[in-house]
């Protein structure tokens, strides 16, 4: 994404200007919307799923894609955990900053090596990251080199497969041409808008079978109300 529109967005919220939400465009769907004030919600207010993954977090702790940084500010003060906060989105950094994470950094995933984690986050579909079915191996082949032995990485992400079944639950879309889950999105907010950029849903087995394929173990941790759910990976030994 060329722009930065989620650290625009959060920026205004934090100084006080927030006056509208970012809007979410994706082929063959209504756009849809992202309130702004739910990137900066208290633990008590997160869904069930997300809790989950913070109570389960221990040791040194990455948070990939910390947006606000309500994830991190609950592991570092509340957990007391050593918890590293990276986004691509040089507003939403500046915010953590001034919000309090200890550590941040403006930083693709990929570009960060300098230490290891004894867990590593994706959440709020964190699957997305991995962008389309081609990235998978590369995904989890480059986090294993930042997982530290004995660590974890949890993710939660959805199957949307509902979203494409007619009536007699059969597909309405070509799933021999792609993956269903793989979307595009486009985001607009106050006159800017981003470039198309792609996001990847992931049904658990599917996921499943990635993360065995690359030497991880996979358990399925908990489910939510909407077809999401959170995974959590370990090294096989």
């Amino acid at each position: 994404m060329s722009k930065d529109i989620f650290g625009k967005a959060i920026k205004d919220f934090y100084n006080k200007k927030y006056t509208e939400d970012i809007i979410v465009q994706a082929n063959d769907f209504d756009d849809d919307h992202i309130p702004i004030p739910y990137l900066f919600r208290t633990y008590t207010k997160m869904p069930r799923i997300e809790q989950k993954a913070l109570d389960l977090s221990y040791g040194k702790v990455l948070d990939v894609g910390c947006g606000a940084g309500s994830h991190s500010l609950f592991l570092q003060n509340e957990q007391k955990l050593n918890v590293t906060a990276i986004d691509i989105s040089e507003g939403a950094i500046e915010i953590c900053k001034k919000r309090g994470v200890q550590h941040t950094m403006v930083q693709d995933i990929y570009d960060h090596s300098s230490a290891t984690y004894d867990t590593i986050l994706f959440l709020m579909n964190g699957s997305g990251i991995i962008g389309t079915m081609d990235h998978i191996d590369r995904f989890f082949t480059y986090i294993k080199t930042i997982l530290a032995p004995t660590g974890q990485i949890l993710m939660d992400s959805s199957d949307i497969s509902y979203l494409f079944q007619d009536d007699d639950e059969g597909f309405w879309v070509d799933v021999s041409t792609k993956y269903y889950g793989e979307m595009q999105y486009r985001l607009k907010y106050k006159k800017q808008e981003s470039k198309w950029f792609d996001w990847l849903y992931i049904d658990y087995n599917t996921l499943q079978n990635a993360a065995n394929a690359n030497g991880l173990l996979s358990e399925l941790i908990v489910e939510g109300e909407n077809n999401d759910y959170l995974a959590r990976f370990t090294i096989a030994y």
